[in-house]
């Protein structure tokens, strides 16, 4: 049996206060020359608002949604732009200046081309999933994505210099990746990804449409992005969720995954049938112990607090945040979710920080303190995911299927 999987989601831009506005307008230059840039990418990340500077340089994003968005500015031949703005009633105006990128040889040493196909497997597995979604994503610049492969530590590092276009056909998205940095660690069972990403809707007729809208929808509800919409707008009940609390030590009779995963390779040969055994049990032990969960749903005003900045919200809760959405039933075995022999088997997911972090009203977690998911968020890859804008046309979730 694998180890769980873990998602960390992890952002290192800088946040910046700007005035609030559903418009963003501006003018992109070159910083040596003073002279304008066009046809420059200009979009907000995890998002389908996207344009290309004109002419003179200028640009305009409108009809956009309340909530905190990572501004990126990107054209070959000059490094990319970031900024964080906040976005809300008043109209948001940036005079922007791109610096020409040195071409500097990598830190790093690409992965061999003879062992390329196989890193590229992992990635797609590990980067897109593994699900019937995942089925349908089609990867139309496969080696724009430089991979390395560190053996010893069982982690695939990945990273792009141009946006890596995949389509996802059973979604109805063209996403566009600018990855900055991309790690799966599977000793731990963890990724984590940093970069931006663009959303454009595919072409479709009436009939595709309304099997993406279906699929959208299932992706949608449940999620963790769905879940924090219904936080801050305290509407759990009727969404579906129930929040507990959920302590638990890690199990000091089991040996770190370290350890476990380097003897399961080692004795992994055919002639150490005890050893490969032994080890493949340490494997199954659960990696907590002492787990108690307090039945009590808890009260939003205990964990959920505003913040100074607009559209922005806090949670602070120790321990961990045990997750419960009651319109879904869970499809895959999580060894190291707990869960009491009379508990219903519904969608389940663990949110485990060690500090407060953020989130903003599209239901979106920011900042260096994101939190650990376990259970069903881990699961979510891009296969799946949706703009931060999307919004479902239904505001309900559908009943519980019997599936």
């Amino acid at each position: 049996m694998r180890s769980p999987w873990f998602i960390l989601l992890l952002t290192f831009l800088p946040l910046v206060t700007l005035a609030q506005s559903g418009v963003i307008t501006g003018k992109v230059t070159r910083a040596d020359f003073k002279t304008p840039l066009s046809l420059a990418n200009v979009f907000l990340s995890n998002t389908t608002a996207g344009t290309a500077t004109n002419d003179n340089g200028n640009f305009t994003l409108s009809g956009l949604k309340p909530g905190q968005y990572t501004l990126v500015v990107s054209i070959v031949g000059f490094e990319s732009y970031t900024k964080t703005v906040s976005v809300g009633a008043e109209p948001i105006r940036l005079d922007i200046e791109l610096t020409s990128k040195v071409n500097q040889l990598k830190d790093v040493i690409i992965s061999d081309n003879k062992y390329w196909d196989r890193d590229y497997a992992m990635f797609v597995k590990d980067f897109i999933g593994t699900d019937e979604n995942a089925k349908y994503c089609m990867v139309e610049n496969p080696h724009e994505v430089d991979l390395m492969y560190h053996k010893a530590k069982q982690v695939l590092e990945a990273s792009t210099d141009d946006f890596l276009v995949v389509d996802n056909l059973a979604m109805g998205y063209k996403v566009k990746f600018l990855i900055t940095s991309f790690s799966s660690d599977h000793i731990n069972g963890l990724i984590s990804t940093v970069g931006q990403r663009l959303f454009q809707e595919l072409p479709g007729d009436k009939k595709q449409k309304a099997i993406w809208k279906k699929r959208r929808e299932e992706a949608y509800f449940g999620s963790a992005m769905h879940f924090y919409r219904s936080l801050y707008a305290n509407t759990l009940d009727s969404q579906g969720f129930i929040i507990y609390k959920l302590t638990r030590s890690l199990n000091p009779d089991r040996a770190s995954e370290a350890v476990i995963q380097q003897k399961i390779s080692y004795f992994n040969d055919g002639h150490h049938r005890d050893s490969i055994n032994y080890w493949i049990g340490e494997e199954n032990l659960s990696r907590y112990y002492r787990q108690n969960l307090i039945k009590i749903p808890l009260a939003i005003n205990s964990l959920l607090f505003r913040t100074e900045q607009p559209n922005t919200y806090a949670v602070d809760f120790r321990d961990c945040l045990y997750v419960i959405y009651t319109k879904k039933y869970e499809q895959q075995d999580f060894k190291d979710v707990y869960r009491d022999l009379n508990m219903v088997n519904y969608e389940t997911s663990i949110a485990t920080t060690s500090k407060p972090y953020f989130f903003d009203t599209n239901g979106v977690v920011f900042g260096d303190s994101a939190p650990l998911y376990e259970g069903t968020w881990s699961k979510s890859r891009l296969s799946d995911l949706l703009p931060v804008d999307y919004v479902p046309e239904d505001a309900a979730p559908p009943p519980l299927s019997d599936k």
